[in-house]
């Protein structure tokens, strides 16, 4: 796993970490930073929405279904576990990086959602396809990229989308309930079976109850524990700034601020996905009037994703005291952020932490099951025999994917987080590049919508 460590590492610092940034500042800037002074239109296209009855339309996905589908990808471990793991690396300064790549990442994500609807095709099924994969090949008219992407995509679908999460699963309820590991993962397994048989819409309607009542019961936790500590806050904020611009800004003040840049850049990509691509392909199956439109639920999934989740998580550790500069750790990941809730809330508190880590984990099962079959079903689309062909690798990598789920249950997989990290940037590359030379047609899509809808005051969204 070391050379796989050398290799992650001289991808992502400083050339990948760079590459994220400059894309989500190319568009932030393009965009006259519409993630900031566009905050009232892309909100009542979203939230502001939901208080309005919208058309159904036939074929596809709505784009709340899309939302939500995607949210179940991004809203996993790392939303818990993987920010825990940032600051007990990188220090507090590594949560400033994190919401920078945040709100760079609203302006990636929401070009990312755009393209996917705008190169979105119908599949032999007859219901939408869209994502990385088609915006490649036919908006940069580059099949070579749209493969490269689909063959790192895949193993990230069994690694970080599933052997990851099912550990995490299998791992909080062994230790909130002493549930075995093994039948823990035979369950998930089942579960997760049952649902992807069902396709899309089982995933979607499944993700669709499962997102609003997770975030909730995590979000309004996180808020008690903000609230019983709220005289902690501003020094816990001031921790952040003052570590993220410091050169000893790391855990124990020696491992400088470049691993705080880094550990809040990648934990940030993890958690809300945006410039990898992923949950493009959950947003390019939903049909909507306009690319556009779309884009502003890009936005809005990682202003709740990384912006409010993951802030809350940080905060809630930063607080509660459970986690103190220059000192040893003996706790991180999920187990740090549980001692933060149990501070306020108890065994209760510890309890919520463990269903949120399972709801979290079992959501983004079922996300990243959709996207490997996505990638497997674009990567054999212009192979012979196609149906036959497609069929029966469905069914195998069905098999392959649940047989991870069982056996991330019963392993602990720690190295899995190198290859994580090696997918996510191979996905990155072909994606971020796309991104980058398709900028002037998302930001000019961008700009006739956004013209079109201002005098309308977004009367009839969808």
């Amino acid at each position: 796993m070391e050379f796989l460590s050398k290799i992650t590492d001289a991808l992502w610092s400083p050339w990948l970490l760079g590459l994220f940034l400059v894309t989500g500042l190319t568009y932030s800037v393009g965009s006259g930073w519409f993630q900031i002074f566009g905050f009232g239109t892309w909100w009542r296209a979203t939230a502001g929405s939901l208080f309005h009855q919208r058309k159904k339309r036939d074929g596809g996905l709505s784009p709340l279904q899309a939302l939500a589908t995607a949210l179940a990808s991004t809203m996993g471990t790392g939303s818990i576990a993987g920010v825990a793991a940032a600051l007990t690396l990188g220090g507090p300064g590594a949560v400033f990086w994190m919401w920078v790549s945040a709100l760079l990442g609203m302006m990636t994500s929401c070009g990312e959602k755009l393209l996917a609807v705008k190169y979105q095709r119908p599949g032999p099924d007859g219901k939408l396809r869209g994502g990385p994969m088609y915006y490649i090949r036919d908006g940069l008219g580059s099949q070579t990229l749209a493969v490269c992407f689909c063959l790192a995509c895949v193993p990230a679908t069994l690694a970080g989308g599933n052997l990851v999460q099912s550990s995490s699963i299998a791992s909080g309820l062994e230790a909130a309930y002493g549930l075995p590991r093994l039948s823990v993962g035979l369950v998930t397994a089942l579960l997760a079976g049952l649902v992807m048989v069902g396709g899309l819409g089982r995933i979607a309607a499944v993700s669709s109850a499962l997102v609003p009542v997770m975030a909730l019961l995590y979000l309004g936790s996180g808020a008690v524990v903000l609230a019983c500590h709220w005289t902690r806050i501003p020094r816990a904020l001031g921790m952040i700034f003052s570590c993220a611009l410091s050169p000893a800004a790391a855990a124990g003040g020696g491992a400088g601020w470049m691993v705080a840049l880094r550990c809040g850049v990648a934990r940030g990509v993890f958690t809300n996905e945006a410039g990898l691509g992923t949950s493009a392909m959950a947003h390019g199956a939903a049909r909507t009037d306009h690319p556009a439109r779309q884009g502003m639920w890009g936005i809005f999934e990682v202003f709740l994703s990384t912006l409010l989740v993951c802030t809350i998580t940080a905060l809630a550790i930063l607080v509660s005291g459970v986690w103190a500069p220059g000192s040893p750790q003996e706790l991180t990941g999920a187990p740090l952020t549980a001692a933060a809730f149990r501070s306020v809330l108890g065994r209760t508190g510890e309890g919520i932490v463990a269903l949120s880590l399972l709801l979290f984990a079992f959501s983004s099962i079922l996300g990243w099951s959709y996207y490997g079959e996505q990638c497997l079903s674009f990567f054999l689309g212009s192979k012979k025999g196609r149906k036959h062909r497609l069929a029966a690798s469905t069914l195998l990598y069905r098999a392959v994917f649940l047989a991870c789920t069982l056996a991330g249950a019963v392993w602990e997989p720690a190295a899995v987080w190198q290859l994580v990290d090696l997918c996510n940037a191979l996905m990155a590359l072909p994606n971020l590049t796309a991104l980058l030379l398709l900028a002037p047609q998302a930001l000019a899509d961008l700009r006739g919508w956004n013209s079109m809808v201002k005098p309308q005051k977004m009367e009839k969204p969808y």
